[in-house]
């Protein structure tokens, strides 16, 4: 049957309703599931492979629907947008965190240190140097947070556009909305795996094509895993670390509590440089991706 949004058919016919079918049918390219009525994707059909989870269109198919859209005229807000610029300004603020973080462990290392040899010594030393180690610790935390917020904003905006982006690609694999890409971080508990679940469905959509030039084989999800996995853990260990501090009363406990921090920044630090690399990873899928379509797009038929 053919897609009532690009009267494209799988078997290069042109159904008799085009485009004045129903709704439903319409092929996952332009934004539906595929009718009900289509043949399924076999490991034999052109541009299909054993295994495949979502639609692969044939050479054809993808010019057809690229022109339909380009003669559409979307709104720039479903259109595909170049995410370079965002991933640009992401992974140099991303790149500042890691030095925050960097300062931040110096910081805190001098602080525990001289907390150890407070606890350990007989008499109190200077009290001036414990009270500027302090002081240097607490303006270390006060930097941490301004940069990670100033680098969250470019995030986000990246990570919203990345999912328009991949709703041009694959509109039927985006199981959320795309709202959810920034207000998923915000809402409590959902937050712990909705961009996640968002970032599996971007990075699937753009999946670029294999060799054949159709035939779009699902890359490895490792780097997507062990970003959110050290995310989490940084979530988890600052707050732990935040809690101790808190209720800190001698001079060990709030030396321990100093010592988780050192921990939570250093996993801080692996979880910004794998996030840096999913940013530009993704943006470099995309763009690959796009290039692909747009060239079929322009070739002769």
């Amino acid at each position: 049957m053919a897609c009532a949004e690009c009267e494209g058919a799988g078997d290069g016919k042109v159904s008799g309703e085009g485009r004045g079918g129903t709704a439903g049918d319409r092929c996952p390219a332009c934004g539906d599931p595929a009718p009900p009525s289509a043949e399924p994707i076999t490991p034999t059909a052109k541009g299909a492979s054993a295994g495949q989870s979502w639609w692969v269109l044939t050479d054809g198919e993808l010019r057809t629907v690229e022109r339909i859209r380009r003669d559409q005229r979307e709104s720039p807000y479903l259109r595909w947008q170049s995410t370079r610029p965002l991933a640009t300004v992401t992974v140099a603020l991303l790149g500042a965190v890691v030095a925050s973080d960097l300062f931040a462990i110096l910081a805190g290392a001098r602080f525990a240190g001289i907390l150890k040899e407070e606890a350990e010594s007989s008499w109190y030393g200077s009290t001036e140097a414990l009270e500027s180690a302090e002081s240097l610790y607490f303006a270390a935390g006060v930097v941490q947070f301004a940069v990670l917020a100033t680098a969250g904003i470019p995030f986000l905006m990246w990570f919203h556009r990345s999912r328009l982006n991949a709703q041009t690609f694959d509109a039927a694999s985006q199981r959320m909305r795309p709202g959810w890409a920034i207000g998923g971080w915000f809402v409590p508990v959902v937050n712990l795996w909705f961009p996640k679940k968002i970032a599996n469905d971007i990075w699937d959509a753009s999946t670029p094509p294999g060799p054949d030039g159709t035939v779009r084989e699902r890359l490895p999800g490792g780097l997507l895993n062990c970003w959110w996995l050290l995310w989490l853990l940084t979530w988890a260990s600052s707050r732990f670390a935040s809690r101790r501090y808190g209720d800190a009363q001698t001079l060990e406990e709030l030396g321990s509590a100093v010592s988780s921090h050192l921990f939570a920044d250093g996993v801080d630090i692996l979880a910004a440089v794998l996030a840096i690399l999913v940013v530009r990873r993704i943006t470099a899928m995309q763009h690959d991706l796009q290039e692909h379509r747009t060239a079929l797009a322009a070739a002769p038929v």
